[in-house]
């Protein structure tokens, strides 16, 4: 068995990706001792409970203590109020990442309050659940999905050594510019997840729809609108307040070609519509050849949860 990529790694925040990063490294055994806290004290029990991580404290300046690397894994409003606490705390010589959805205003945030001698090495996990909490991760999260890092002039020793890890998680690892990450999530996640939020408002308010053929017909695509608008709120309320602008650029051009498509079903454009469902099925052919999904018509859930239910 090689040895551990780290001594030890603080997990500030134990939701669904912290979680994962834990069960990850302790089947590769790529830690020497992981340590956690939360903000709840009922997650902070429940991690103890569960021993998600070798040892749970009541604060996060008490975890980071002696770690060479700490992930801060809060939502991203938080991010600046836990660096500074932190702060004083880390270790010289740390690696400092975060799994933010939103890279530029991470950076803003906590940057500033970086210590000398600490590389900050900011990072997004494309990968995730609608759940969340303590008990929520497994292992194999990261198997085949991309993990952005952005070094923002970090040490590129530290840089590599962190990228090695998310490898040996098993994540392919990209680098990118933080305003260009904020754009591309923009449209491969961020605007998504909003479009559902309101599909899902939408059906709600729709009283010529009764509650019960909601759901009862729900097997359709409105079931993986629900799915998505599951997501945890106070993450994604902060995502939107925060890439407010790339969010807007996108729901922008999302309108447009919405437009388009209401005037094509108003005038009866069946070539317009067909033309343009042919290439979005493209795109989902792309997908699915990339690895980055399946060709399964519940899109991959059941491997999901197996994969979950055997990591837990």
């Amino acid at each position: 068995m090689s040895a551990p990529i780290y001594n030890r790694v603080a997990l500030i925040g134990l939701g669904l990706i912290a979680g994962s990063m834990a069960h990850a490294m302790r089947a590769g055994n790529l830690a020497g001792e992981i340590v956690g806290t939360a903000r709840s004290a009922e997650t902070r029990a429940i991690a103890a409970e569960i021993g998600l991580v070798d040892r749970v404290t009541d604060t996060a300046a008490k975890a980071v203590q002696g770690a060479d690397l700490v992930v801060l894994a809060v939502p991203v409003g938080a991010m600046g109020p836990v660096m500074e606490e932190i702060a004083p705390h880390l270790a010289p010589g740390a690696t400092l990442t975060d799994v933010g959805s939103v890279k530029q205003a991470v950076i803003e945030a906590v940057a500033p309050h970086v210590p000398d001698g600490v590389h900050f090495v900011p990072s997004h996990p494309l990968a995730g659940t609608e759940y969340s909490g303590p008990r929520s991760g497994f292992a194999t999260l990261f198997r085949n999905r991309w993990w952005i890092l952005v070094p923002n002039g970090a040490d590129a020793a530290a840089t590599d050594r962190l990228a090695g890890l998310f490898r040996a998680m098993g994540a392919n690892v990209d680098e990118m510019e933080a305003d260009h990450h904020d754009l591309v999530l923009a449209v491969t996640s961020h605007t998504p997840h909003l479009i559902a939020y309101t599909m899902v408002g939408v059906a709600d308010d729709l009283r010529r729809v009764t509650d019960s053929e909601v759901i009862k017909y729900s097997a359709a695509g409105f079931r993986d609108f629900t799915r998505i608008a599951a997501s945890d709120p106070t993450m994604w309320r902060d995502v939107f307040l925060t890439n407010r602008e790339a969010t807007l650029e996108i729901l922008g051009r999302f309108t447009e070609e919405l437009f388009a498509l209401q005037r094509a079903i108003r005038t009866g454009d069946g070539a317009h519509l067909h033309e343009y469902f042919t290439h979005t099925r493209a795109i989902r052919r792309g997908i699915i050849e990339a690895g980055q999904d399946t060709e399964a018509p519940d899109f991959g859930r059941s491997a999901l949860s197996q994969g979950k239910d055997t990591a837990s």
